[in-house]
Order: C-alpha cells, then sequence, then structure tokens
C-alpha cells in the first residue's frame, strides 16, 4: 500500500508542476487531446501505461525499490 501512496503522490507532484508552470499552455493542451478520436487516445493511454510499466520494472530490475 506504501508503494501505490508514494506512486500517486509522484504523479501528482508533476502533474501539479506542470499546471503551475505552463498553466495556459494547459489549455491548449487539453484542446488537442479533445480534438483526437477515441482510438488515438486509447493508444496513447495504453503506450503511456506500458512505459510505466517498463520504468518500474526497471527500477526493480536495477534494486531501486
Amino acid at each position: 500500500m506504501g508503494w501505490i501512496a508514494l506512486g500517486l503522490g509522484l504523479v501528482l507532484v508533476i502533474e501539479g508542476l506542470a499546471i503551475a508552470l505552463a498553466p495556459s499552455r494547459l489549455e491548449e493542451v487539453v484542446a488537442l487531446i479533445a480534438s483526437l478520436s477515441r482510438e488515438r487516445r486509447r493508444a496513447i493511454g495504453l503506450g503511456a501505461m506500458a512505459l510505466g510499466l517498463g520504468l518500474v520494472w526497471l527500477a526493480k530490475a536495477l534494486g531501486v525499490c
């Protein structure tokens, strides 16, 4: 449960930092995402999930966690 809390906390820190540093750019990104098809958004989400899984696996393999 601790690892889940750590992971969610890191996600919130990174996303909060992006919003704090470039709030006007965020509106453009949201508009761009809204213009994509559902299939494309799903593919991007699955790709991000696979990348995250790969990073977790790499961290485990290197003994970071």
